[in-house]
């Protein structure tokens, strides 16, 4: 799969049987549509259905910054903004491809997410997001 942001060959990696897409350059991560869902699942992170429903219907951002084309389909992907402040900035495909995050982004959710009533600090699914897809360098 290629980087919607660099253009290059992602790498494959593997988180207990989910098969993420990241590139090396960036650090933005793919999520093909419910994988992040199965990965928060697997640690029976309460609350996740609610989160990642509210994620998914928020409303367009209003940015200038460019759209990415999806990695799968290659249409234009809308901008979300999505969590508490500060919100996060992600790509969704809107024909139900997946979500995109830009480097850290992932990190930004996720600390959102496990200082919520959806997850914990000492969630494994939050800690392994933290460590592999922290900011880029």
């Amino acid at each position: 799969m290629i980087c919607p942001v660099c253009k290059v060959d992602m790498i494959i990696v593997e988180y207990h049987d989910i098969e993420l897409d990241m590139c090396a350059e960036c650090k933005g991560v793919w999520f093909d549509s419910g994988e992040l869902e199965l990965m928060l699942q697997t640690h029976q992170a309460e609350g996740i259905g609610e989160f990642l429903e509210e994620m998914r219907n928020s409303p367009d951002a209003k940015t200038d910054e460019k759209k990415l084309k999806c990695p799968i389909c290659g249409k234009k992907m809308d901008k979300k903004d999505v969590g508490k402040e500060p919100e996060v900035l992600i790509d969704t495909c809107d024909r139900g491809h997946g979500l995109w995050f830009d480097g850290g982004e992932v990190v930004q959710l996720s600390n959102q997410f496990s200082s919520g009533t959806a997850g914990h600090p000492d969630n494994p699914a939050v800690g392994f997001l933290e460590e592999f897809f922290g900011t880029p360098e």
